[in-house]
């Protein structure tokens, strides 16, 4: 089943994504959804989940880049990424620790460009203010802070071409967002905060060369219709030993535990340790299976 990418360009989180599949060279279908709500030709797929990127294979679809990350690694495994408990584990660095760094010193000197309609968007997203003048006084404290994650990849990556070896792995793509994202939008602050970290700064090129992949342009209503086409693939066994007790058939609501709180309500088709995938019954587009991280995210008994 063709592969079809929910996201947008300036998407640190898409960028993952995207890299690997330069990784891999995979051709892929490209769907633009709108960075702010609505996004009409997205949340039909995702009960309502809102965040990008978003990964459509058929009726199957992978919500959260960690659990697009796991789907792409099942389906073409990167070198030197076996360790998936300690990848997982760098993956949410760069997600929260490294991210909380980076979105202060970009809106620090680009808040006053915002746009409001952006600004209340994400307002609603994180149920907090989108306090543009509080990032702008937290932005000289947080460069230290970025300075000092990218530090820790300089050190990490000692005389590799790449963090997983001599080819690039996971590990490489979660680091490489928040570093993708600095360099493109404020390139001289990336600059001054990188200065002396000059394996980082091979590797970043390195990592700018790989590209991604094959990428082919198609509406989302092809999206839409292509789900409607087919039914979910077969899932993997369900964890008799999860550790909530929850069996196939429950009802169940998921939500993330960090920002973006939408509850996703559905069907419990499968519980496994990383994954949680969830059946819905549309009206518009039949059978979808909807698969979540376990880490990052709550699942609670509720109705479907």
């Amino acid at each position: 089943m063709d592969l079809i990418l929910h996201h947008y360009d300036a998407s640190p989180f898409s960028e993952k994504v995207r890299i690997v599949f330069g990784m891999t060279g995979q051709a892929w279908s490209s769907v633009i959804t709108p960075n702010m709500m609505p996004k009409p030709d997205l949340t039909p797929l995702t009960g309502g989940y809102r965040r990008a990127p978003v990964l459509q294979a058929g009726a199957d679809v992978y919500c959260d880049s960690m659990a697009i990350l796991d789907e792409l690694q099942r389906r073409t495994p990167l070198a030197g990424d076996r360790g998936l408990a300690g990848l997982r584990g760098i993956g949410l660095w760069a997600d929260r620790l490294f991210f909380q760094a980076t979105v202060p010193v970009i809106f620090g000197e680009m808040g006053h460009l915002t746009p409001k309609a952006f600004i209340a968007d994400r307002e609603k997203l994180s149920g907090r203010p989108f306090d543009v003048e509080a990032m702008a006084q937290a932005a000289g404290p947080m460069r230290i802070q970025w300075r000092g994650h990218a530090s820790w990849l300089d050190y990490a990556l000692g005389d590799a071409p790449f963090l997983a070896g001599d080819r690039p792995g996971l590990a490489d793509a979660s680091a490489w967002m928040n570093i993708w994202w600095l360099k493109g939008a404020l390139p001289d602050t990336y600059d001054r905060l990188t200065v002396g970290l000059d394996r980082l700064e091979a590797w970043r090129r390195r990592m700018a060369d790989i590209g991604h992949g094959v990428r082919k342009e198609i509406t989302g209503a092809e999206a839409l219709a292509i789900a409607k086409s087919v039914r979910p693939a077969d899932p993997p066994a369900h964890d008799p030993n999860d550790a909530l007790g929850l069996s196939p058939g429950d009802a169940v609501v998921v939500m993330a535990d960090d920002y973006g709180r939408d509850p996703i309500a559905g069907t419990l088709v499968a519980a496994r340790h990383s994954r949680l995938i969830l059946a819905q019954e549309t009206p518009d587009l039949g059978r979808l299976h909807l698969h979540f991280p376990r880490v990052g995210y709550v699942a609670l008994s509720g109705q479907s």
